[in-house]
């Protein structure tokens, strides 16, 4: 990593029990928490955005919040984002199947017409060179209303805020999934 995190005991008090929220759930601490938690305003706000968005009550189902999380990560050259979303993907959808063939989704039948959608979607934004065009905003809203649209676009800017910071921090795998190496 680019950055070192800091001894557990040096973090403030009212960080730790997200620390023990971690390790309880994941068996470990989280390396990107603990580099968020060096300046924790900004980790209880990247904290709370997260929870908003990946919430039970999420008009997005898991598996479609976890395909997205995962292709931004890949996209991205985030390790350590494809290792944690991968194997919640494996977790939600029960198959290894979609999780290795996520990078190449447009010649996979694995994908039915709304996961394409919202993959294409989902490159779109996350690819600086391209854009989101009238066509596919059309084809977006023929799966999702207005407020649907907002939640899945502040995902996948989330999962780039996020797999971005890892990435240039090299923040490594911690071991959740093992699957094989990407290429874009």
């Amino acid at each position: 990593m680019r950055v070192n995190e800091k001894p557990l005991h040096q973090y403030p008090w009212y960080l730790r029990p997200f620390f023990w929220n971690q390790k309880r759930k994941y068996k470990q601490i989280l390396k990107p928490g603990l580099l968020w938690a060096r300046v924790p305003p900004l980790f209880a706000t990247v904290a709370l955005l997260y929870g908003a968005l990946d919430r039970k009550r999420s008009p997005l189902s898991p598996v479609l919040r976890s395909l997205i999380t995962v292709r931004v990560s890949q996209i991205n050259w985030c390790r350590f984002c494809v290792d944690i979303n991968a194997s919640l993907l494996l977790k939600r959808s029960g198959s290894m199947e979609k999780v290795t063939a996520l990078e190449n989704w447009k010649e996979s039948e694995l994908f039915d017409d709304r996961e394409k959608v919202v993959l294409e979607y989902t490159e779109a934004i996350t690819y600086s060179d391209r854009q989101v065009s009238e066509d596919l905003m059309t084809r977006v809203r023929q799966f999702f209303n207005e407020d649907e649209v907002v939640e899945l676009t502040g995902l996948i800017a989330f999962q780039n805020l996020s797999s971005k910071f890892n990435s240039a921090l090299d923040v490594p795998p911690q071991g959740f999934c093992q699957i094989p190496a990407v290429s874009n």
